[in-house]
């Protein structure tokens, strides 16, 4: 039998950490991800459930809400990303799936995506050489799409810095890209 060993988005055993001056960049593999549409007319249905299941609120644009375990990040009209931890977590999609039932579609996306924790004081001078958004404006708790060194990403404000959610196939590219900008405001 085949012995697989799992391997980070970066090929490597473990999560790699970087710190360059101020700025800390951790990968997180530790995440399983699931997208939820709701089908036409079934927004309210979807939301419903899934705060009854997982006491998850559902937020406006732009946003990301957590509770317990889990966190989703608005997408679009009626569609969200939810993650949580892996490890506890890795059947996310079916999970979801049981909870919205036909009201709702569901997406595994675990393996698509990859994720970065970005910490430090030079936070606001790093995401405003490495996207469009007006980072400075953003609060904990906002999200938003954006191109990353020509990769549409996901960028989440969060109360310790920001998670950068990317391809997975691209993940050494938005590495270097965060590498990039923490060298440029070091």
């Amino acid at each position: 039998m085949t012995d697989l060993k799992p391997i980070t988005a970066l090929n490597g055993d473990s999560a790699a950490v970087d710190t360059i001056a101020t700025l800390t960049i951790r990968e997180n593999p530790d995440l399983a991800l699931a997208s939820v549409a709701a089908r036409h007319g079934a927004g309210d249905t979807v939301a419903a459930r899934l705060k009854d299941a997982l006491s998850l609120s559902l937020l406006a644009p732009a946003h990301w809400a957590a509770a317990g375990d889990y966190a989703a990040i608005w997408l679009g009209p009626d569609q969200w990303m939810v993650n949580a931890e892996y490890g506890t977590h890795a059947l996310l999609a079916s999970d979801l799936k049981a909870i919205v039932g036909d009201a709702g579609s569901v997406t595994e996306q675990t393996d698509g995506w990859c994720c970065f924790d970005v910490e430090g004081e030079q936070l606001v001078a790093a995401f405003e050489r490495l996207c469009a958004l007006d980072f400075a404006q953003m609060q904990p708790g906002q999200a938003n799409r954006t191109t990353i060194h020509h990769l549409g990403c996901l960028v989440v404000r969060t109360d310790a810095g920001a998670s950068v959610f990317g391809p997975r196939s691209s993940a050494r590219s938005l590495h270097h890209a965060l590498i990039e900008a923490a060298y440029s405001v070091a």
